[in-house]
């Protein structure tokens, strides 16, 4: 029998396959490599500090051999992540990523930016949502039904741990994102000049087994 493939807790053998995820699915979904010089601050800055800082919330997409082709990460409490990050990530990997001198100057630039810059996580318009998430699966695992498998796995961790409402960001321009999210039940958070990205939130209750994806 083919082995299946299934949602399972991440494992520090995972970080290569995290990280080439993330790579892979970087630019407004597609490949980050052809369009960045150092692709690797993608993983730096939005995949493996959440392995580092959240592995118990830290799920993975399993081939069925062992292979991660997917995961979906986040924190429940993204105030706290931020002061983590600062404290506890940002010494491991900034002199890998040197904060840039100045405004940004090249599409590098602008991610080490984010990097440097963890308190961009924390708005008030988010505290009804103080869990966050980013969720990524390699091209050829989606619409499969994968992404809401991942997606309720990690709901149904922040309900057991109290957390009443999640919030994830997105590239406004990402339209097959936005319909996943759309049909996953996450609704539009008004933030005040959000720039090229979209606060999307919900509750954390999961509701049905409709495939979502």
């Amino acid at each position: 029998m083919t082995p299946r493939a299934a949602v399972r807790p991440y494992r520090p053998q995972d970080h290569d396959a995290l990280h080439d995820i993330c790579i892979r699915t970087a630019d407004n979904g597609g490949d980050s490599r052809p369009a960045y010089a150092d692709p690797d601050v993608f993983p730096a800055t939005f995949a493996t500090p959440y392995a580092h800082l959240e592995p118990d919330l830290t799920f993975v997409l399993d081939d069925g051999q062992g292979q991660a082709v997917g995961y979906i990460l986040g924190t429940a409490n993204t105030s706290a992540f931020a002061e983590n990050f600062r404290r506890k990530w940002l010494p491991l990997v900034t002199d890998r990523f040197p904060a840039p001198i100045g405004p940004p100057a090249t599409p590098d630039e602008a991610i080490i930016q984010l990097l440097h810059h963890p308190e961009r996580m924390v708005l008030p318009e988010l505290a009804p949502y103080p869990a966050h998430l980013h969720i990524d699966l390699l091209p050829a695992w989606q619409g499969r039904g994968h992404g809401r498998s991942l997606m309720h796995t990690f709901l149904r961790a922040l309900q057991a741990r109290g957390v009443p409402a999640v919030h994830l960001s997105m590239v406004s321009t990402n339209t097959p994102a936005r319909a996943f999210y759309d049909r996953l039940g996450f609704h539009e958070i008004t933030v005040p000049n959000p720039g090229p990205v979209t606060y999307l939130g919900r509750t954390t209750e999961v509701i049905g087994t409709r495939r979502e994806e």
